[in-house]
């Protein structure tokens, strides 16, 4: 129970702290992007504003007039602007209307100036909160009293005779002044349209990222979670294992020192039992020294190459003693032709041994084992069948644990430490091989050995020291 917790716990910082990292990447993009779209908009206003007062400029100032009093003139010019201190009745037709230039006549309006700053005309539909006098900043933005924003342009106009008239001594430098301005609820509902989706999108996002990120920090927890139950399965284990010999070794000690001096002709058979539990507890701790070894691969030497058929040969030899103890027929079926792989020959020599020992081991009088080796696409093939009690489906994918072993053989007197396969399996992996098993219960198992050879690099090494 201490342990789910400490891995709820852990997943549950792990899930805040990607949610939160999200968080602030959403959000920093999030208002990255809504500056960027708004200093775009804006951007293409201003240039759309500045556009139009430049299709108006170059089309009206050839046409203002030199005078003072420019009112008749700039009636004919705008026909659809109201004229200063004038009523404004202006009904200009189609083509008059066309000839300033600006389509959009609800959005846009226009204002002229003379050079003293005093206006002269504007549109009807220019805002009512707008001063008679000129402020001549190039660009302004103001709101007026109900609230709506508008943005306006002004630029310099010159008449057609300022430039004669540019060297007198009291000529001004301007005709007057034009404005365009536009109004901004177009601009400020599509900003408020942004700020709505940012609004609602970014807590959903959020909540999703949640969800998201507890699910793959339980993803991310699992192999963790699963190693560290079986670390504590190993452990536990490894205490099981070590318990028994120890027990059994204190026993027999114990027992020795109770040992009346009339009876000390029994204490060499207890010392032949403390002798058989103590090699018991020191070939468990090298086994498991072996594994961790080979797990951290510390220490470890240069491969070298291996001839496999010598090996598997001294093996089916070795072990044919104890098969014929057993009544057991064991045979071999090695190929012609050299193979070798690179690895360390005495560790291949434990692979294979170990195979061949569980199958005579759980193999029946009678039965049959055989060890055959060939290669095919440059991959070495090791296999090991007998006829022995099989495996259930079941428990093939768990032979290979630590100190696993089928309950059924549980009560076999094997003395056997549960590493031999595990020891196996950690060898093949060292040289990146595989070993796999099929197995049939009450027909027996057949264990395979792939391991990458290197016939090729040994003729061709060969081939170089006969040169």
């Amino acid at each position: 129970m201490n342990s789910y917790s400490l891995f709820r716990r852990s997943r549950l910082r792990l899930a805040f702290w990607y949610a939160g990292v999200m968080g602030v990447i959403l959000s920093v993009l999030g208002f990255g992007i809504y500056r960027a779209m708004m200093q775009a908009n804006w951007a293409a206003m201003e240039r759309e504003i500045e556009s139009i007062a430049g299709t108006l400029h170059d089309s009206v100032e050839p046409l203002l007039p030199a005078s003072e009093a420019p009112i008749a003139v700039l009636r004919q010019i705008f026909p659809d602007l109201c004229l200063s201190e004038q009523p404004c009745n202006a009904t200009p037709t189609l083509i008059q209307r066309h000839t300033i230039g600006i389509s959009d006549r609800s959005t846009y309006y226009i204002r002229l100036f003379n050079h003293q700053g005093h206006l002269l005309a504007f549109s009807p539909n220019q805002p009512l909160a707008l001063p008679n006098t000129l402020n001549r900043s190039s660009w302004q933005t103001f709101r007026t009293v109900n609230g709506i924003r508008y943005h306006q342009f002004t630029t310099i106009l010159h008449s057609a005779k300022d430039h004669h008239q540019a060297n007198e001594p009291n000529a001004h430098p301007s005709w007057g002044y034009l404005q365009i301005g536009r109004t901004l609820e177009p601009f400020d509902a599509e900003t408020r349209r942004i700020q709505w989706i940012l609004a609602i999108g970014f807590p959903i996002s959020l909540l999703l990222v949640a969800v998201s990120s507890w699910w793959l920090s339980g993803l991310a927890m699992q192999p963790i979670y699963q190693s560290y139950q079986q670390q504590q399965q190993f452990t536990a284990n490894a205490a099981h294992e070590l318990r028994s010999p120890l027990a059994s070794l204190l026993a027999t000690v114990e027992a020795i020192l109770r040992l009346p001096t009339s009876s000390q002709h029994d204490v060499p058979m207890m010392l032949q039992t403390v002798e058989r539990q103590g090699r018991r507890l020191s070939h468990l701790i090298a086994d498991l020294l072996f594994l961790t070894s080979l797990e951290q691969n510390s220490g470890a030497k240069p491969f070298q190459p291996c001839c496999l058929n010598d090996l598997v040969s001294d093996l089916t030899e070795e072990f044919l003693e104890l098969a014929s103890a057993s009544d057991i027929h064991l045979t071999s079926q090695i190929s012609n032709s050299e193979i070798y792989v690179l690895g360390h020959e005495s560790q291949l020599y434990r692979l294979v041994s170990n195979l061949i020992a569980n199958a005579i081991q759980y193999t029946p009088t009678g039965g049959h084992v055989m060890v055959s080796l060939e290669s095919h696409d440059r991959t070495a093939y090791v296999t090991v069948q007998d006829t022995g009690i099989g495996i259930a489906p079941s428990e093939q994918t768990r032979i290979f644990d630590r100190f696993y072993r089928v309950e059924s053989d549980r009560s076999r007197k094997t003395g056997g430490t549960g590493l031999g396969l595990a020891i196996a399996q950690a060898i093949v992996f060292h040289h990146q091989g595989q070993l796999l098993v099929k197995s049939e219960v009450g027909v027996g198992s057949l264990f395979t050995i792939y391991l990458p050879c290197i016939h090729d690099l040994i003729i061709s090494l060969k081939a170089e020291s006969r040169s």
